[in-house]
C-alpha cells in the first residue's frame, strides 16, 4: 500500500514538473514592425486573421520552423513569422481606459489617456510603475495593474 502512495507521489511530482517545463518555455515577445499580418497557420498560404501594431506582446507558444503560435493578453492565438518579432519589452493596455501619466504616481498629472489593447515599449520600471512609449513616440508612466 505504501509503495503505491509513493508511486502515486512521484507521478505528480513528474506531471508538475513537466507542466512547468512547458510554462518556462514559453517566450514573450513583441511585433517589431509598425503593422503585422497575424495568420490562420505557419505560412503565408495561410488566411490573414488580424493585424497587430508594433510594440504589441505575445507569449509563444509553439515554434514551427520559422513561424511562431502565439497567444496574446485576450488569450487569441495565431501565428507570425519571426523575422516580425524581438525581445523588445513591452506591455499593451488590459483595461478599457488608462491614464497615462507624466510620472510614476497618482500624484503625477495625466499626460495623456488610452483605450484598451494600446501597445507600449517599455523604457524602464520604478517601483510599481513602467515608463512606456508608444511607436508614435508619445511617451509616460503607466500602473503595473493596468497592463499585460
Amino acid at each position: 500500500m505504501r509503495l503505491a502512495h509513493i508511486t502515486k507521489v512521484m507521478l505528480i511530482g513528474v506531471w508538475i514538473a513537466l507542466a512547468a517545463g512547458q510554462a518556462a518555455a514559453a517566450e514573450r515577445m513583441a511585433a517589431k514592425e509598425d503593422i503585422v499580418n497575424i495568420r490562420s497557420g505557419p505560412g503565408t498560404n495561410h488566411d490573414t486573421l488580424w493585424q497587430i501594431e508594433k510594440y504589441h506582446p505575445v507569449l509563444i507558444v509553439e515554434k514551427k520552423g520559422e513561424w511562431y503560435r502565439f497567444k496574446d493578453f485576450e488569450g487569441d492565438q495565431g501565428w507570425i513569422h519571426a523575422a516580425l518579432l524581438d525581445q523588445t519589452p513591452t506591455v499593451i493596455v488590459r483595461v478599457s481606459r488608462c491614464n497615462v501619466r507624466s510620472g510614476p504616481g497618482t500624484d503625477h498629472d495625466i499626460a495623456f489617456t488610452v483605450d484598451r489593447g494600446i501597445p507600449f515599449k517599455v523604457l524602464q520600471k520604478q517601483d510599481r510603475w513602467f515608463e512606456i512609449q508608444h511607436a508614435d513616440g508619445d511617451k509616460g508612466w503607466v500602473l503595473e495593474t493596468l497592463v499585460w
